[in-house]
This record gives structure tokens, sequence and C-alpha cells, in this order.
């Protein structure tokens, strides 16, 4: 249940709407900066079952600059005992469109191991994946704008249409994960102020669209709050699992470019 909410993290509510990349090659003024770090605390009913993070640096690729995202999510203390997760994720993603060019999963979630590293060619449309426990390189065909997990949270804030959203609309984002092309759908719910450790926070609302039956109660048991602000940061996960709910909240921040907005409790 616990590795769920970081496919969660990783993946699901970081999605976006799905649009043309700018054809500018100038790089914008984007909404996050170098040193940007961040910090997730995941409850499970009334324990604290683990922490995920998200930090953010300058970096070249191939000689391209590039900003390098890196993820890390771990269970702790008596989470531990039932199912031990420690789940690493690398994106590099142009530093201008947020097309991502390389990715990296290194998991293990209670003995369940998997090293697979993908790189994207945008011109040719193709994923090349290295499984490096299985040592096998195979090519997989890819949709245009597509994101990986990491860089799809990077492609919303940056290219976020705000204006454009009504409330109850559904939008969705060309995903690969390990060897597939899929869409992931996201509802808007509207706006809402929720309360966090560092006070009142005006927040969008969101729901992804999940698969029920296996984990989840419903296919819309997931609710997600992000900062109304330039940041965009993720303030609140909740989930309705089989048996319970977990709830993951902001932590910790740091290095945001932009001030975050909060009504001091």
């Amino acid at each position: 249940m616990i590795k769920n909410v970081f496919v969660l993290l990783f993946l699901g509510i970081f999605a976006s709407y799905s649009q043309p990349i700018p054809a500018n090659t100038n790089e914008p003024s984007v909404p996050f900066q170098d040193g940007e770090w961040f910090q997730l605390r995941i409850h499970y009913g009334f324990l604290n079952a683990s922490y995920a993070t998200l930090s953010l640096e300058r970096d070249t690729l191939n000689g391209k600059p590039v900003f390098h995202a890196k993820a890390f999510g771990e269970t702790t203390g008596i989470a531990n005992w039932f199912f031990k997760v420690e789940d690493y994720y690398e994106s590099y993603f142009d530093a201008s469109s947020i097309q991502p060019y390389k990715f990296i999963r290194d998991i293990n979630e209670g003995g369940y191991t998997k090293n697979v590293e993908i790189n994207f060619d945008h011109t040719l449309n193709k994923a090349s994946v290295n499984n490096k426990k299985k040592k096998t390189i195979e090519e997989f065909d890819i949709e245009h704008n597509v994101q990986d997990l990491i860089s799809c949270f990077y492609f919303l804030r940056n290219f976020y249409p705000e204006k454009e959203i009504k409330v109850n609309e559904s939008f969705d984002i060309n995903m690969f994960f390990d060897q597939e092309n899929y869409v992931f759908k996201l509802k808007y719910l509207g706006k809402e102020v929720v309360n966090s450790k560092f006070g009142d926070v005006s927040c969008l609302k969101f729901r992804p669209v999940v698969q029920s039956g296996r984990v989840f109660k419903e296919q819309e048991s997931v609710t997600l709050w992000v900062s109304d602000d330039q940041n965009k940061l993720p303030i609140r996960l909740q989930a309705d699992i089989l048996v319970g709910s977990i709830k993951a909240d902001i932590e910790n921040f740091k290095n945001l470019k932009y001030p975050f907005k909060i009504s001091v409790n």
C-alpha cells in the first residue's frame, strides 16, 4: 500500500494538460531554479509511514544544458516492518521545452527490485529502455510531447494553462513508463484553502483518475492540492485505499524561486 503512494507522487499527481511545446529555443523564465528542494511526509492512518523528496539542479547532458531532477522515497520506523521501500528516480530534461532526455528508476519495494534507464529521442519518437537487472536494451515508439514520471511535474508548473481550465474539466498528458505509452487523466476541482504546518495555503485541487479494484476504492479516490501561486508546489495528497487512507503533506522546502504564499496560523 505504501509503495503505491510513491507511484502517485512520482507519476500520477504530477500530470498536466497536454499542449504544444513552444517553438522558441531561447530559454523562458521557468518557475523553478537550481537548488530547489522539498519534502513530503506520508502518513498511513496514525503511522508516520515515509518521506518523499524532490530536488533540482542545473546540469549538462551530451553537451546540452538541462535540469537534473532527483526524487527519493523511503519508508521509516514501524512501516519498515510491514513493507520496506527505497525508491530512486532521476530525470534529465530540456531547460526550455521540459522534454525529457533521460530517465532513471532504481527501486527496492519489499524485495522487488528494478533498475531501468530510459533515453528519449524526440526527433525519431523513440525510447531506448535499458533494463540493467535483466541486461536487456529494447526500443519503443513514443508519442509526441511524451513525459516521464518526473519531468511531467515540471512541465505542469511551466506550461500550466490556468486560464483555460474550468471546474470539473478533465485533461491528460502523454506518458511513457517502463515499456508502455499511456494517457493519464486529471480532473480540476477548483480552488480550496488547505491548512498546512506552515499556515493556510490557497490551493488548486485536482483528482487523478486511477485504476480501481486493486488498491484504490474507486477510480476517483485520490485527491491532490497544489499551491495556487507561481511555484505550483504539491501541498497535500489524500488517497482512500481498500484498507484505510493515506495522506501526504508538505513537510519542508527551500530555494523556491518565488515567495511561498501563506496565512500564518
